[in-house]
């Protein structure tokens, strides 16, 4: 991902990963982040384990117009948007 650069935001969970916990945290997400990540440990051997991250964004609260004349038994349109 590029975003505001990716190495800024990663950390490792534990001060210490060699204590066998290498979880990572990644901050604040953006849909740029979205992305295969590898994730590699090298202790006697090397272990590879790959892990498919898709960020998604909630939508903006959409905007709604009607169109028509609001007169009963008339027919309105309902319109909405959301970016």
């Amino acid at each position: 991902g590029s975003g505001s650069g990716l190495q800024d935001r990663v950390a490792f969970v534990q001060t210490d990963p060699g204590q066998r916990d290498a979880s990572i945290r990644l901050a604040d997400l953006q849909e740029s982040d979205t992305g295969t990540y590898q994730c590699r440990v090298k202790k006697n051997t090397v272990a590879v384990h790959e892990v498919i991250v898709t960020v998604q964004e909630k939508p903006a609260a959409p905007q709604c117009w009607s169109e028509g004349e609001l007169i009963e038994g008339g027919s309105v349109l309902l319109r909405c948007f959301s970016r």
